[in-house]
């Protein structure tokens, strides 16, 4: 399975412009910018994006876990948050947070952690983000 997206930036760094498109058709020359970067501007980044596909694919791994192990949630509900910092000349991603809040019948705090915390490990966006990742995860 390979999935795509295009980028296309003109100009320079900081005064240039873009736009993503995703194979799908969900991005379809959505804009990015220096200031939607690093400046809060209305648009997206990719740190952004990293952080939706986190969340996506934590989610995912972790429904399945559940099912896996008997269990059915009522709602998984996640956010991740990716921290971009300063390294060297550039930027690196240093940290995905996820925090995770759950309604997951018949399923004990213990039980509910272990599989949360085999999600996060065998999550295909957690495998390949170079990068801490914390997970605070909370049945309610």
């Amino acid at each position: 399975m390979i999935r795509k997206a295009t980028a296309v930036w003109k100009g320079t760094g900081r005064d240039g412009t873009g736009h993503i498109s995703s194979e799908s058709g969900v991005l379809a020359d959505t804009p990015y910018s220096f200031k939607t970067r690093f400046e809060n501007e209305k648009g997206t980044n990719p740190e952004e994006l990293i952080a939706a596909a986190h969340a996506g694919c934590f989610t995912m791994a972790l429904a399945f876990g559940l099912q896996m192990a008997g269990f059915t949630p009522d709602e998984l509900s996640t956010e991740a948050a990716v921290t971009l910092e300063p390294e060297g000349k550039g930027f690196k991603i240093s940290k995905s947070a996820l925090t995770l809040r759950a309604k997951v019948p018949n399923l004990d705090d213990a039980g509910f952690a272990k599989i949360a915390g085999e999600a996060e490990k065998n999550c295909p966006v957690s495998k390949v983000l170079n990068a801490a990742i914390t997970l605070d995860a909370k049945l309610g």
